[in-house]
């Protein structure tokens, strides 16, 4: 088993922060963004869509999509519960916070990036207009879940899960172009501080 990833895509570091919750130690792969090498033809044999991360199994299985992977290691060690085990309301409560910090938190902080930043200017068709309206909507959703983060500790409930990974890696991300969480948002601070805290945050 090996995986095949990026130190500075946001969705490697996910499933790296996730593993290292887990204890789990995979080999890995590096897969070099700056030269396009997830664009060459090896490794769209490996994913088509040309992204990483890519957990490559022993019997030569190929898994995209970096909560897919997450999930393949919560069946694999299912300790600690990090997307709800086998109590069905909490893996749904689960579920619903990390697609939640995914499409409202991650997706439009890293679309400001894809769509505005130098370094996509000669890999996509870039629409700056598109990337700063979703920055205005990033801003706006993590006012909002400052405010959800004002009764409970973590995303999802009282205990860290796979929903304050994906928020974390999205917030991270945002430096590059400059979100930064501070004492405008006091909850979300005290979350941040804490999650980053984590063994786990320098995964």
């Amino acid at each position: 088993m090996k995986l095949h990833e990026a130190a500075t895509a946001p969705n490697c570091r996910r499933v790296r922060i996730f593993l290292a919750e887990k204890g789990i130690d995979v080999p890995v792969v590096p897969v070099d963004l700056g030269q396009a090498e997830n664009r060459q033809e090896p490794f769209r044999q490996k994913n088509p869509m040309g992204r990483v991360p890519v957990l490559e199994l022993d019997d030569g299985t190929f898994i995209a999509e970096s909560v897919a992977i997450c999930r393949y290691f919560e069946q694999f060690q299912p300790e600690p519960v990090l997307m709800g085990g086998s109590d069905p309301e909490e893996a749904a409560r689960i579920e619903m916070w990390q697609r939640r910090m995914e499409l409202e938190i991650a997706l439009p902080i890293m679309q400001v990036f894809r769509n505005t930043h130098p370094y996509f200017a000669d890999r996509i068709d870039q629409y700056p207009d598109y990337g700063e309206g979703q920055r205005s909507h990033a801003t706006k959703r993590l006012e909002w879940l400052d405010k959800e983060l004002a009764d409970r500790e973590f995303v999802a409930g009282d205990a860290y899960t796979i929903a304050d990974i994906t928020a974390q890696i999205g917030i991270d991300f945002g430096r590059v172009t400059k979100f930064k969480v501070t004492e405008e948002t006091p909850n979300l601070l005290r979350w941040h501080q804490a999650v980053s805290a984590r063994p786990s945050a320098k995964a």
